[in-house]
């Protein structure tokens, strides 16, 4: 749109988070919607109308899941149970693929089988990619939409609440590494009154440099992680803290791992595979014996070939 805009009228402008926020979604929902039809339509001859009955039961689910996070959140951000319910349309897309393609519910348990362990593996490895995408896109939707960041001033005592967990500021504590000094925070994270495990969190001063970094204390719920990083320190004896609870982060990286294993088993099908041509057989060299007077034969052959 820039490069656009400047081409048309002569104005330059840089785009930020702002504009891609907006048109991103735009611009990948509908690609996101047409992806479990690929699968579906054959080559050169496939039946649109055909593939969209096939998928009428992933879309509904989906739209469920959908309806199902809106109630859930009470109110939330609208389009994010859209998202989730298209991440579910996704993976239940992809497996609509295998299910028709294996006959399964029309035809005996062992045929199915049968015809599920015989399917190519680019087709497993189609699978695969669709699933990591629908996994990406709900990690994606769900950290963007419910992400919470909390920013406090907090002393020794003190209690905030994140997500579903509290977290207690236990004090300071001095320290020092090989290269550094460090001040470390520690924090108590419990849950229903029960602790469940601690951060910490420290602001390090590198004497090489005299550089001073944040290393920030992360702790992993599930499929979800806590962030806790130190800020500046006040007059009074607090510091601030900032806390980021950020819920299915792992299925962003989780889905591109199940999308990388889905290239991996393609790649692994042998009608993909690529020979490596065979070397020509060099001519035989013809012995110096085979020219003697007494082989009139071959001599006849080699004439006649050129």
């Amino acid at each position: 749109y820039p490069l656009v805009l400047e081409a048309l009228t002569g104005d330059k402008i840089s785009v930020g988070a702002p504009f891609f926020n907006m048109t991103f979604g735009l611009l990948m929902l509908p690609l996101i919607a047409v992806v479990p039809f690929g699968p579906l339509l054959a080559w050169k001859r496939g039946d649109l109308a055909g593939a969209a009955q096939r998928l009428f039961a992933a879309a509904a689910l989906g739209l469920l899941a959908a309806a199902i996070c809106y109630y859930a959140v009470n109110g939330g951000p609208v389009l994010a149970p859209f998202g989730l319910g298209l991440g579910v349309y996704l993976i239940l897309g992809a497996l609509t693929d295998l299910v028709l393609r294996s006959g399964l519910g029309k035809v005996a348990a062992g045929v199915a089988w049968r015809r599920l362990s015989g399917l190519p593996r680019s087709a497993f490895g189609t699978a695969l990619a669709h699933i990591g995408l629908g996994i990406t896109l709900i990690g994606i939707v769900t950290v963007t939409a419910f992400e919470t960041e909390t920013v406090v001033e907090m002393k020794p005592g003190a209690v905030v609440d994140v997500g579903r967990y509290s977290l207690r500021f236990d004090g300071m504590r001095e320290g020092r590494g090989p290269n550094y000094t460090e001040d470390a925070g520690h924090f108590t994270v419990s849950q229903g009154g029960v602790e469940v495990t601690e951060i910490w969190s420290s602001k390090r001063l590198y004497s090489a440099r005299r550089m001073p970094t944040t290393e920030a204390g992360i702790r992993t719920f599930g499929l979800s992680q806590l962030y806790v990083s130190l800020g500046d320190d006040m007059a009074d004896g607090g510091i601030v803290v900032r806390i980021w609870w950020k819920p299915l982060i792992l299925c962003i990286w989780g889905g591109a791992l199940v999308m990388m294993a889905g290239g991996v088993v393609s790649l692994s099908d042998r009608r993909l595979c690529v020979g490596a041509p065979a070397r020509a057989r060099k001519a035989l060299a013809l012995d110096h014996d085979d020219f003697r007077s007494d082989r009139p034969k071959i001599i006849n052959v080699i004439d006649s070939k050129g």
